[in-house]
């Protein structure tokens, strides 16, 4: 399970505790919200993409959509979404749970500029049913970012 991959990424880092799992679905911004009694703006969703032959993830904050004009110029192609079936296989994650940590090798991840008007955000941990609280620098550090873009529109 992919939530065991990201336990043990936590627990090597010391954070292990950070990892919040329900007995409720936070598969989407809104569910993820109701779980944890947030704003959906403060869901960091983890958006997956195919660029050429790479795949990337961008993180994004939870009310912010892709602006396919920002993108295109970022990444020199049109945003086109993983598939369902493709999610797991190549990132590591199956939709859903899909986060920025623990992830295949050779998947980039970016964060988002929308992320960065949040002291706090709660990205997905692996699951469905998971999140953690993280500070912008933790997750910058967790992740392991390539680098911070602006392809989104809020």
């Amino acid at each position: 399970m992919s939530i065991e991959r990201v336990r043990k990424y936590f627990e090597e880092k010391g954070i292990a505790d950070k990892i919040r799992e329900f007995d409720v679905s936070s598969a989407t911004v809104e569910l993820a919200a109701q779980a944890l009694g947030c704003e959906g703006c403060r869901i960091a969703k983890t958006l997956s993409f195919h660029v050429g032959e790479r795949v990337i993830l961008v993180v994004a904050a939870g009310d912010a959509k892709i602006d396919n004009r920002k993108y295109k110029e970022e990444f020199g192609v049109k945003a086109k979404m993983l598939s369902f079936d493709e999610a797991e296989p190549l990132i590591g994650h199956a939709i859903g749970g899909v986060c920025p940590f623990a992830v295949n090798d050779g998947v980039e991840v970016y964060l988002d500029v929308s992320l960065k008007r949040f002291d706090t955000v709660f990205p997905a941990c692996g699951s469905s049913n998971s999140a953690a609280e993280l500070t912008i620098d933790e997750l910058r550090e967790l992740s392991g970012y390539i680098k911070w873009v602006d392809v989104c529109k809020i």
